[in-house]
């Protein structure tokens, strides 16, 4: 959902159309919207109720499909059962997966570019999220990571030492940290 004045940082071409499913993957603190339920305010399939009268978050928020050229009718949210957008903090990525579809991130072609999006941003100190509901994943280049429920509050950091076989990595949820 966007206003005019994102509309020059999307692809030319693309809408949302009867893409909604960012108004069921993500959370939506306005309204107290958990993540991987439909808003209220929400027709599936053709779009938000009120939304002249949308708060701000949905009016400002465009998922990576919309953005990104590279990206394939394929990846787009209504298809793929996931959205991609990038967070706020230090560039990370956030897959935020539809419940019902929780593995549509796995299949192809989908993981193999997530994979590279792991390895190549891991390298920059950025990283890749999971959210499955209130689920949240930490895809690290030595593994993932299942971090149990992360709320909005929450925050996470990701550390990495040495180790004998290269880098490990940790990832740490500090609740209530917002």
């Amino acid at each position: 959902m966007t206003n005019d004045n994102e509309l020059d940082m999307i692809v030319p071409g693309r809408a949302c159309g009867s893409c909604t499913m960012c108004c069921k993957v993500l959370y939506i603190t306005d309204f107290a919207k958990p993540a991987g339920r439909w808003c209220s305010h929400v027709k599936p399939g053709t779009g938000c109720t009120i939304y002249e009268q949308r708060p701000q978050t949905c009016r400002t928020f465009l998922c990576k499909w919309l953005q990104d050229e590279n990206m394939g009718d394929e990846w787009k949210p209504e298809r793929s059962k996931f959205v991609i957008s990038q967070m706020t903090e230090g560039g990370n990525l956030l897959i935020a997966v539809d419940p019902n579809f929780a593995n549509a991130w796995r299949r192809p072609p989908y993981f193999a570019v997530i994979h590279r999006w792991i390895l190549d941003g891991a390298a920059q100190g950025r990283f890749v999220f999971v959210r499955i509901g209130e689920r949240c994943l930490a895809l690290l280049p030595d593994g993932e990571r299942d971090l149990g429920a992360v709320s909005p509050q929450d925050h996470i950091t990701v550390s990495r030492q040495a180790g004998p076989a290269g880098p490990v990595f940790t990832a740490t949820v500090h609740r209530n940290a917002a």
